[in-house]
């Protein structure tokens, strides 16, 4: 069996420091920017502290050879009882300014660009740049912006016109990701690699039929159930009649946005039904690779009831202290990450990127 080195170096003021007493670190595909803390005790109380990371350094968070958090510290917290000193540093990744700080755009109006062209150009204000593994699509022929809304919320806003799913890289820079399609080398199976298990499944937000109603403006020109546009989905799993009506939002985009919207509830409330978090005493597959956000893995919980099934990993925490080295991990079917349907303003066809109307 490979044995991996899994030691935490936080790079930052110039310094590279290990030896922490306790670690966390935490990623996720719905978990915008990833996030890290770490405490270090002295072993000689008495002795100065000789570490001279401060608030809003730069930093970069490896385990082993491999990095996981690319971006800035937050917080430095020393502190000291009668038997000893420790410190305490955390921080997150670049994206943190995307998500603390308001958008940036002159005049606050955007014409004609893409989902990956907005993206960009409200997150190079703050250094960080974007890539996207899934389909931007055409252009926006017009989007405006709120006052007071931060560049992260305009991003996952028209990522859900174009369902993607806005997260962070180890680099810190900004992913916009179709659900994931790679597979871990291995899965989670019980008595051999899972310490601790528990699914929950779920009824109460399940629904045996969904509707969705787009409220027409012209009822003179519209079809449906008096001028306004039906959408309809239904979940066979559920045991007895359960109805949920919609209020989709409303404007061009005919019946086909109110259907959209009803199949992305009767899907999203399914995949949450079955929430499993587990923990695991490594922090890698059996290839060696760090359990990762947007991966599949195959689940072979028998007690559980959870078999068979290949389920994608929505967050990972790894973690080290006095009850040793572990991942908690949260898995549930890929249904559960599909982006909600939005449908922006004003509405008009679509338009190829970069074309201003």
């Amino acid at each position: 069996m490979t044995v991996f080195n899994d030691d935490l170096t936080l790079v930052a003021g110039g310094r590279q420091l290990s030896g922490w007493t306790r670690v966390r670190v935490s990623r996720g595909v719905e978990r915008c920017p990833s996030d890290f803390q770490i405490e270090m005790t002295e072993k000689y109380p008495g002795d100065a502290f000789d570490i001279t990371v401060q608030p809003g350094d730069a930093c970069q968070v490896l385990i082993g050879d491999d990095l996981v958090i690319t971006g800035y510290v937050d917080k430095v917290s020393p502190a000291l009882d009668p038997e000893n000193h420790s410190i305490t540093i955390s921080g997150r990744s670049k994206c943190e300014d995307l998500v603390d700080c308001a958008a940036e755009w002159p005049g606050g109006q955007i014409l004609g660009s893409s989902v990956l062209d907005i993206a960009q150009k409200l997150a190079q204000v703050y250094g960080i740049t974007v890539s996207c593994t899934g389909d931007v699509g055409a252009g926006i022929p017009q989007f405006n912006l709120l006052l007071g809304e931060t560049g992260y919320q305009v991003i996952e806003r028209i990522c859900r016109y174009r369902a993607l799913l806005p997260y962070d890289g180890t680099d810190g820079n900004l992913i916009l990701g179709a659900l994931g399609t790679t597979q871990a080398a291995n899965g989670f199976t019980e008595g051999i690699n899972v310490e601790r298990a528990r699914v929950v499944f779920s009824m109460d937000q399940r629904y045996s039929e969904y509707i969705a109603f787009l409220q027409s403006v012209d009822v003179f020109t519209d079809t449906g159930n008096g001028g306004n546009l039906l959408g309809t989905a239904f979940d066979q799993g559920v045991p007895r009649h359960r109805r949920r009506v919609i209020i989709a939002e409303a404007g061009g985009g005919g019946q086909d946005v109110a259907k959209q919207r009803a199949n992305w509830e009767a899907a999203r409330r399914f995949g949450r039904g079955g929430v499993v978090t587990l923990t695991t005493d490594s922090w890698r597959d059996s290839s060696g690779v760090l359990y990762t956000p947007n991966t599949l893995v195959p689940l072979a919980l028998p007690t559980l009831k959870v078999t068979g099934k290949t389920w994608l990993i929505g967050d990972v925490t790894y973690a080290r202290g006095d009850d040793g080295t572990r991942a908690m991990l949260t898995i549930m079917p890929p249904e559960a990450f599909n982006p909600e349907p939005i449908l922006l303003q004003p509405l008009t066809p679509d338009v190829p990127a970069g074309t201003a109307p």
